[in-house]
């Protein structure tokens, strides 16, 4: 298979690579991360303990150029999921920044220093032949139904996938990306550090979000930005007080939000100040990405665009049939089908089984609309997300987007809950703008019932002080107290 990063084989002095006041160009990182891949060749599957730092995305980059797997770990997770990705990924030896200090779990493995500064002298040996279908990645799930699962993520779908986006975004080695995600997830990892490095661009890592940041980073010459709904959504509160900001964000050529639906009201305001609007893309840990509204297309705020060159998508009923109208309102399961995806789930032949279709497509979970052109709208998770109310099938998404339009309303997440009636009704539960003045729960469903349709109106409000999130800014439904 050719070079994941072909700017690595001919190094410059561009910078590739930018934490802070810390930085490698091409030659400095192709030298480090060779010398590290030397050690590190044949050591089978390695772990990265994945800090917002220079040293991760040298191990992985070393780990990817001796053409070993690596698994990159959760610097939050707790001993006893760390316990469980160890013993289920059996990792030789842990890879981790100078003076990280590992928990209990890591201790007894292996441990490479990463060095962040280019070794003096030698030439680093050349990359081994590696295969398409090899294992680059095991990225661990959420494990929200049981213990994460690892996913076995060949070198195949990091490069198609990465293609696949410079396509729909113009992606070019002339982007400068910003962005502070987390680097032990696809989409801190893959789209915010090997993307860049596959166009020969380069990386601004902030370390920790902040707008000021961001602001600092687009007016010094950076074109583009990831993040996710809750970044977004704190520009969005910034803009008006922060003119700098608004002027960086107006100078970016993209603005890209993903791993969760951005609420069309933060679009809104952030178009509003900027006149430039924020795109949305798909994917997950299994199939990397899926789909994204095109850099020379509409930015339609509330889908994630078209599915990307490579991928096909269908929308599947419950009975197992397709669903051919494109009509704005038909819900159903996405389903997957390309290189983009996952080879399956470490040890878990049962589930990579049930994850495929027996005609090869990956059942996502995701439950979408699409429009009349092909654009894709996700409702929710099909788990969490899809009530079915009185002989109807609505989608939770487009219900907490309405409340998230009324001035009262500054967090919304809305899930369902058995009816004797109804079957299932639904539930707001609400973080109000003002606590001492909230909205009322009538106010609100004659709200959602004038801008939806009555049947989509909440029966039950629960108000909170704040809404339960993991680290990527998702709303967790299930920690919810439902009592």
């Amino acid at each position: 298979m050719p070079p994941l990063f072909p700017a690595l084989e001919s190094p410059s002095d561009q910078v590739a690579l930018q934490f802070g006041d810390r930085s490698l160009t091409y030659a400095e990182l192709g030298a480090v991360a060779g010398a590290l891949a030397d050690r590190i060749s044949g050591a089978g599957r390695v772990a990265v303990w994945a800090t917002p730092a220079l040293e991760t995305a040298v191990a992985v980059v070393a780990a990817l150029r001796a053409g070993v797997a690596a698994v990159p770990l959760n610097p939050k997770s707790g001993e006893k999921e760390l316990g469980h990705i160890l013993s289920d990924s059996t990792p030789s030896l842990v890879l981790a920044a100078p003076g990280d200090e590992l928990p209990l779990p890591l201790r007894d493995l292996e441990r490479i220093d990463v060095a962040a500064a280019p070794p003096g002298g030698g030439t680093p040996a050349p990359s081994p032949s590696v295969g398409a279908e090899d294992p680059a990645l095991i990225v661990y799930t959420s494990g929200t139904t049981g213990p994460p699962k690892g996913a076995v993520i060949p070198r195949r779908a990091i490069a198609t996938t990465l293609d696949a986006l410079a396509d729909a975004w113009q992606w070019t080695g002339d982007d400068v990306l910003v962005h502070a995600l987390p680097l032990f997830h696809v989409h801190g990892l893959v789209l915010g550090i090997l993307g860049p490095l596959r166009r020969g661009g380069s990386v601004r890592h902030l370390g920790r979000f902040g707008t000021e940041g961001v602001a600092r980073e687009l007016n010094g010459g950076a074109t583009m930005l990831f993040g996710v709904p809750t970044m977004y959504h704190r520009i969005a509160q910034a803009l008006t007080e922060e003119p700098e900001l608004a002027k960086a964000l107006g100078r970016a050529r993209l603005l890209v939000s993903g791993s969760a639906a951005l609420p069309v009201h933060d679009h809104e305001r952030i178009t509003a100040a900027t006149g430039r609007r924020v795109i949305e893309r798909y994917g997950m840990t299994e199939t990397l990405m899926n789909t994204s509204v095109r850099a020379d297309g509409e930015a339609r705020a509330g889908t994630v665009g078209v599915p990307l060159p490579g991928v096909e998508l269908r929308l599947m009923e419950e009975d197992g049939s397709p669903i051919t109208s494109y009509d704005s309102e038909t819900v159903g399961e996405i389903q997957v089908r390309g290189p983009n995806l996952f080879t399956g789930y470490l040890n878990r032949p049962d589930a990579t089984e049930a994850a495929f279709t027996t005609d090869g497509w990956f059942r996502t979970g995701d439950m979408a609309v699409r429009d009349p052109d092909g654009y894709v709208r996700i409702v929710g998770r099909k788990a969490t997300d899809l009530i079915k109310s009185g002989g109807y099938k609505i989608g939770a998404g487009e219900i907490e987007n309405a409340l998230l339009e009324h001035p009262g309303v500054r967090e919304a997440a809305v899930t369902g809950e058995p009816d004797e009636d109804l079957g299932e009704r639904i539930v707001a539960w609400v973080v109000p703008a003002d606590p001492q003045s909230p909205p009322t729960a009538e106010e609100l469903a004659d709200h959602v019932a004038a801008r939806l349709a009555p049947h989509k109106r909440p029966r039950v409000v629960h108000y909170l002080s704040a809404l339960p999130r993991n680290d990527m800014g998702k709303i967790m439904k299930r920690a919810l107290n439902r009592d």
